[in-house]
Order: structure tokens, then sequence, then C-alpha cells
């Protein structure tokens, strides 16, 4: 009986058809808070050996734990990452549930993935009594209806709609790239296409989830022809944005299939969208992160030294990444010297402006940024797009190399970069831009560790 139990709590988390009553959404949601959190708290103390508070766990700016684990593993960002999607699907898909059993539109659902919002929310939904009747029921519809083309398209056009709405909101208007964007949209547009698609015949959960999927490929495609994004840049956020939209797709079907609700209800819902956005632009705050990488040197500090201050030029050759726009670092001159001096690392996207703040030789150079160079050139079918994403979303605000004597000659090499990224979910972005910037690290160390072994 226990096992008949568990398995019929597992298919309420991740199944669809099962009503959600006020106690199992509040002993659900009580039980899933504190795994995630133990899991968490346990990752923070591994890698950070930082205390991860509750507050720190349900604090709305989630970029706030980012700068707990620092300096991480360059994988740790994507295990959050992997590990943060069953939360969200059972969150949102219990949620949905658990406001059409109170009487409510399942719309309302989504409201649990707004920040500070979704608190009050859920301790709502935890305490409204189900209402009696059928209000999340399979009912019957017919299905001899032949499976169009044209439906699908049509359903995916609408969904497109609501996704250039709201780029246009997030970008231009209130200049932030927030989880609304990169979450709440996808996932909404995902459920809006699979919606409509089985509004009047029900259609397979496969095909409902691709179609969710597909409404956020087809968005990303889109952005690239009318210039808004280039290709290296689509090419981060779809695994993130398709994945979402593609349990948005089972959402949107599970919807259509059991709720009586007018179809009116997904036009309000849309409107939570921009509010969160909005919040967004007020409330979050972008963590400053550190990443650090080392190479050991062949050769005694002194003789590193210079060519830590100044190198030459990088060779030619590169890695593929960097060919796809990525900024490439080239060269690194310097005027004058000790602390003042003024150190400028010219990158393939311009020059990197940094003013020295410790001339430790030959220990020890640290400096301020206080002028960069766009992080990428856009790859696309047009020349010279800007998204605006390219000026100040991601800014490098110092730097170090920091040079340690080891026995029989040789040096340690540690660089260190600070920077702050504006790009929401933190835990996704980061993962992208702190392998970057290991990269831009990696080429620049390796070119210091030849030159310095060959004068040797």
């Amino acid at each position: 009986m226990r096992r008949i139990s568990d398995l019929k709590t597992i298919g309420m988390w991740f199944g669809v058809s099962q009503r959600v009553g006020p106690a199992a959404y509040a002993g659900s949601g009580l039980l899933l808070m504190i795994l995630k959190y133990g899991v968490e708290a346990l990752i923070f103390w591994q890698f950070a050996s930082t205390i991860f508070t509750p507050w720190d766990f349900i604090n709305p700016l989630l970029a706030s734990r980012e700068s707990l684990v620092r300096p991480a593993p360059e994988w740790l960002a994507w295990v959050l990452y992997l590990w943060t999607l069953p939360f969200l699907w059972i969150a949102v898909s219990m949620s949905i549930r658990r406001s059409a059993d109170a009487g409510s539109s399942p719309w309302l659902g989504f409201i649990v993935l707004i920040p500070l919002v979704n608190l009050l929310f859920m301790l709502a939904m935890c305490c409204l009594p189900s209402q009696p009747g059928d209000y999340w029921t399979l009912f019957p519809r017919p299905t001899e209806e032949r499976d169009r083309p044209l439906n699908a398209a049509l359903s995916v056009a609408v969904s497109l709609i609501l996704g250039g709405f709201m780029v246009w909101i997030s970008v231009y208007l209130l200049a932030t790239y927030g989880a609304s964007l990169f979450l709440g949209t996808p996932l909404l547009m995902g459920a809006c296409a699979a919606y409509l698609y089985n509004r009047r015949v029900p259609r397979t959960y496969l095909a409902s989830a691709c179609l969710g999927g597909a409404a956020a490929f087809f968005g990303c495609v889109a952005m690239l022809l009318f210039a808004l994004e280039g290709v290296v840049c689509l090419a981060m956020a779809a695994p993130m944005v398709v994945s979402v939209a593609t349990l948005g797709g089972l959402l949107g079907k599970a919807i259509a299939d059991a709720s009586r609700r007018s179809g009116a209800d997904l036009a309000a819902v849309v409107f939570v969208l921009p509010l969160w956005a909005v919040g967004e632009s007020w409330l979050a705050k972008a963590p400053e992160r550190v990443i650090l990488t080392t190479v050991e040197i062949d050769a005694p500090p002194s003789a590193v030294w210079t060519n830590v201050v100044a190198f030459p030029d990088l060779p030619q050759e590169r890695a593929w990444y960097f060919d796809w726009g990525i900024a490439c670092p080239e060269r690194a001159r310097i005027v004058g010297q000790g602390v003042g001096a003024i150190r400028h690392c010219e990158f393939s996207t311009g020059a990197f402006v940094e003013p020295i703040t410790v001339w430790d030789e030959p220990r020890r150079l640290a400096f301020n940024v206080t002028k960069q160079a766009a992080p990428m050139h856009e790859l696309s079918l047009y020349r010279d797009i800007h998204p605006p994403h390219l000026d100040g979303f991601l800014r490098t605000t110092r730097g170090e190399f920091h040079l340690v004597s080891l026995p029989n000659a040789k040096t340690r090499l540690e660089g260190r970069t600070w920077y702050r990224s504006e790009m929401f979910p933190q835990w996704y972005w980061s993962a992208w831009s702190d392998v970057l910037i290991h990269r831009v690290h990696d080429r620049v160390l390796m070119h210091v560790k030849r030159l310095s072994e060959e004068r040797e």
C-alpha cells in the first residue's frame, strides 16, 4: 500500500491528470522545498564553505545565491540548471491544477513563477478549499477531425506574437534581460501554442510538447531574421528556452484537456509577464562573480613578470569559438610603470583600459577596468547588428595576476577576473559566461607560459 501511495504522489508531481487539493499542495510544497534547500545548502557548503540560509533560499533576487559559490567548477551552474527544471515543472503543474481545483482559472497557476508574488499565491492556494464539481477532469471532445498542419502553424503564430510582445517590453522598453523573458515567456509561448492546438480536438502529449518547443525555436529564428539577435547568443539561449517551452506545451495540452474555462483567461494571464518584467527591472541585482584560472610555468617569477605586464601579439591560430565572434585577446601594452600606469589589453572587439592598482613586482599585478570592448561580434545574416545586451550587460570590473613561486624555479600563474552579468536567471547565464572567461584566461596564460619558457 505504501508503494502505491508513493507512486500516486510521484504521479501527482510529474503528471497532469490528478486534481490537487489544498492538503496535497501544501504537503508537497513543504516536502519539496526542504529537499531542494537541503541539497543546495550541501552544495554551497561543499564548494564555498558557506552557510546557505533559508532567507538565501527564498530570496527573490535569485542572483544572490550565485555570489555564495565563488569560485566554483564550470559544470556547477549546469548542474544547478538541470536540478531546477523538475522543481519548476512540479511547481507550475501543481499550481495550475490547484488553481483549477479551487474554482479559479488554471492559467493563474503561472503566477507561481513570479518572485515574491509567488509566496503569497502559494499561501493562498494552501488555504483555499476545493470546490465541488469537475474543475479538472478530462471531458469528451470530438477526435475525428483530421490533423491539419495549418492548425499547428496558426497556434505557433499566436505564440510568436506573445513572444515578440515580451521581447519589445523587456528588452527595448525596460532594458532588462530577465527570467520573465527567458523562463516565463517561453513557458507561456509553449503553453499557448499547445492549448490552441488542443482546444477543439485533443492531440497527443508528444505532438503538444514538440509544438511548444517549436514555438520557441521559431521565435529564435524570427529574432535572427529580423536582426534582433545573432547566432551565438541564440544558440546559448536555445537549451533553456526550447526545453522550457517544451514543458509549456505539456501544460497547455493539460489545460485544454481538463479545463472548461473560457479561452479568454489566456489573454488575461499574458499580462502577468510585463508585470514580472517591471518587478525584475527594479529588484534584480547582479552579484560580482570571480573566475580563477591557473597555469604552471617552468620559469621563475622574475622571468614571468615582464610577460604578464605586457605581451606581444598572440598567435594567429585561435580556437573555433573565437572565430564565431567571441572577443579574442590579441595583445597587451602598458603606458607607465607602477600604480597608476595604464594597461591596454586589446581584443578582437576593441580594447580594455586597465589602470594599475597594485604593482608588487614580481608577485602581484592588479587593475581596475574603466573601459571595455563588446564581449562579442554577433554572427548574423546582416552586417554590424548590435543587440542591447552587448552594451554593459556583461561588465568586467577588475582583474589580477598572482605569481606564486614554486620549487625548482617554477611559477604558478593565477589569473582572476571579476565581473557582473545583468542576464537572468544567473544560474543559467553564468554557466556560459564563466566558460567563456575561462577560455580567454587560457589563451592569455598559455601565451605568457610560452614566452616565459622560451626566454629561459
